[in-house]
């Protein structure tokens, strides 16, 4: 091949390959811009230090917060201590609200389980893309502490997911009574706790969901637990079906920290004991003892 036709045919090869690295941009670039917009739609709204979708984590903090709420809940309420403490410590924090039911106005994580996972998994999906992190953090209260056990055994979160920390969480479910009792905290929740609440079905002991999630083991390697329980939980009972079994496990009993914290289920997310030890796990290589007179 003569020399001008060599130096054509590289100059060719060389503007396909551009061309080819540029339209592969341009597709990831799309495609991370769609996960982001996935994401936001899901995005609590009016939470102090949370869903700001320009935060860049640290080196200190290099993993975002994922809050995820329980029952009945949705994340603006029930993360207004919590977020604005971990911002205040430097970590970017995100906060979703998830599973509603057409057709019920205002109560939210009641739609299926395995349903609310997967927009768990939507909106991670878009805190990575906004981020630029590899893996994020979850903080889950109740049925927050244990849907996203789902995700990360069936959905592929596992990849994504360094830690997740459960406050007072539903693995291994509740009786009807107790999910009663949750019900009476929230106005208009008692009427449909039987009728059009599946969530609440997936969390009665011995539910096809539940006997599915925890058959073999109750972990996934490659991601470290926490659960943090209350001796006074009047919803999740007894509190010690909250523990999970696995190498990778850590369960905390609330009142070993301080004998003298009366906080019961709905407390949790809010009980600065709880969220003191919640830092610690996310965070293990600067703990410091939590005891009654921790605080945020």
């Amino acid at each position: 091949m003569p020399r001008t036709r060599r130096r054509l045919h590289a100059l060719f090869i060389a503007a396909i390959s551009i061309l080819i690295s540029s339209l592969m941009l341009a597709v990831g670039g799309t495609a991370a811009a769609d996960a982001i917009t996935d994401g936001q739609a899901l995005a609590a709204p009016g939470v102090p230090g949370a869903n700001n979708w320009s935060c860049k984590p640290t080196a200190a903090h290099p993993r975002p917060v994922v809050l995820v709420h329980g029952t009945f809940a949705n994340g603006s309420v029930n993360w207004l201590v919590a977020a604005p403490a971990l911002a205040a410590r430097g970590y970017c924090v995100f906060v979703l609200t998830y599973g509603e039911k057409e057709g019920v106005a205002v109560l939210r994580a009641i739609a299926p389980v395995a349903d609310s996972a997967a927009q768990l998994s939507t909106f991670v999906n878009g805190v990575l893309a906004a981020t630029g992190a590899s893996q994020v953090d979850i903080v889950g209260h109740s049925q927050g502490g244990m849907m996203p056990r789902y995700y990360l055994r069936f959905l592929g979160g596992a990849a994504k997911v360094h830690a997740l920390v459960g406050l007072a969480p539903s693995n291994h479910g509740t009786t009807l009574d107790g999910l009663t009792t949750l019900a009476q905290s929230w106005p208009g929740a008692l009427g449909i706790v039987a009728s059009s609440c599946p969530a609440c079905s997936d969390q009665v002991v011995g539910s096809p969901l539940l006997q599915r999630l925890n058959a073999g083991s109750e972990t996934v390697s490659g991601v470290n637990y926490t659960v943090i329980s209350t001796r006074y939980d009047e919803v999740v009972t007894p509190y010690t079906t909250q523990a999970l079994s696995g190498s990778n496990a850590r369960n905390v009993i609330l009142q070993s920290l301080c004998a003298t914290d009366f906080s019961e289920h709905a407390a949790m997310a809010f009980d600065p004991i709880a969220l003191h030890e919640t830092f610690n796990a996310l965070d293990p290589a600067h703990a410091s003892t939590t005891n009654c007179f921790s605080h945020l």
